[in-house]
């Protein structure tokens, strides 16, 4: 008994199987428009194809080592049968078919993808991402400084940024009096210096200087000397006990007004009294 290949190499099987093949429908050529197809099994079939060359072409573009012309065909070949997949699966769940955007688990192929802008659809994969002119296009700007509002920047303003309490713990007046004092006796010597200087350059004129400082000073008020301020003491006593004495002897007011009169005189004929006398 003759075997099943021996069988089918027969001649009558072989025609069988071409008449066969003659009469089936060609599906293998994929339809230019998905709306063309309206069997789910095609349509199916047809997404299992297109992912299957999604696959082989993203594993290709990998290679480091291909042409920037043939990198870039791929990356276009691929990103055009992701859109026809997107196609295909709209038409199967048209047609009643499982809804492949919310059911199919992911390619695994996102990981590797970039898009410049996201959301717009163009992605780049493998060595597409290191071509020149798209890779400064995924170089990440440095963040900008963040601008602090006025509230933040009040926020940690208190009394010490305004220095209201600097001299409570006195350590300031203490660094400011030794301050004073060195710049005090640092202005004292530069004026002594200065005054040597001008003596030995000019010793007359440093003298006529000297003199004209000293007649600048003007006395507004008299002042009295010390015998007149005794004498207006002294004057000042026995105008007081005269004023007791009359108010003891109220019937001697003759006597009073001279008496008032003799040392009116007597205060009159004191010089150099200032007016409060």
């Amino acid at each position: 008994m003759a075997r099943n290949e021996e069988k089918a190499q027969a001649m009558l099987n072989r025609f069988v199987t071409a008449k066969k093949d003659a009469n089936r429908e060609d599906k293998s050529q994929r339809p230019y428009l998905s709306s063309e197809c309206t069997n789910v099994r095609d349509c199916e079939m047809y997404r299992s194809q297109i992912i299957k060359e999604i696959s082989k072409k993203v594993s290709l573009i990998q290679n480091e080592g291909l042409e920037e012309h043939r990198v870039r065909d791929l990356n276009d070949s691929i990103n055009k049968l992701m859109r026809e997949k997107g196609h295909w699966e709209r038409q199967i769940k048209t047609l009643g078919g499982p809804d492949y955007f919310k059911l199919a688990p992911r390619l695994g192929l996102d990981d590797d993808a970039a898009e410049v802008v996201p959301g717009k659809g163009y992605r780049y994969y493998g060595a597409a991402k290191r071509l020149p002119g798209v890779r400064e296009l995924f170089k990440k700007a440095p963040p900008e400084r963040a601008k602090r509002t006025r509230f933040e920047i009040f926020k940690t303003i208190d009394a010490d940024y305004y220095g209201y309490r600097d001299d409570d713990d006195g350590v300031l007046v203490k660094l400011e009096a030794e301050a004073e004092a060195g710049l005090l006796a640092k202005g004292t010597d530069e004026w002594e210096s200065s005054k040597a200087a001008r003596r030995e350059a000019n010793p007359q004129l440093a003298d006529e200087v000297e003199d004209e400082e000293a007649a600048q000073f003007v006395a507004h008020v008299a002042v009295p000397d010390e015998a007149a301020v005794r004498q207006a003491i002294l004057a000042r006593r026995k105008q007081e006990l005269l004023a007791n004495l009359d108010a003891e002897a109220s019937g001697a007011g003759k006597k009073q007004k001279a008496k008032q009169k003799v040392e009116a005189a007597d205060l009159a004929s004191i010089k150099r009294l200032p007016p409060s006398w």
